[in-house]
């Protein structure tokens, strides 16, 4: 039998409200309690990157995507966008 390859789903996403604020979530690590709430936030929001880290790198991952979303909420209104090829650029191997 193949290797499972283990691996972990997020989106980086901008709220489509007043604030316009940018947020990340990690789909596989949701737990009963908020995976109805986070889904539903991410789905009325603006996806700006999604995609899967492998598991044993999630940790820097999570890192450089948090980074990513504190940069993004820094930018004044006007300006506030990465490209998806920037994203992928700074993510590199930690991507599955």
């Amino acid at each position: 039998m193949a290797p499972v390859d283990h691996k972990t789903m997020f989106e980086i996403y901008r709220e489509q409200d007043y604030n316009r604020a940018f947020h990340c979530v990690f789909f596989t690590e949701l737990d009963e309690h908020n995976r109805g709430k986070e889904i539903a936030r991410a789905a009325a929001g603006e996806t700006i990157y999604s995609g899967f880290v492998h598991d044993h790198l999630k940790e820097p991952a999570r890192e450089i995507i948090l980074a990513i979303v504190d940069e993004l909420n820094d930018m004044d209104e006007a300006s506030a966008s990465m490209s998806p090829a920037e994203i992928q650029r700074r993510l590199g191997d930690f991507l599955a």
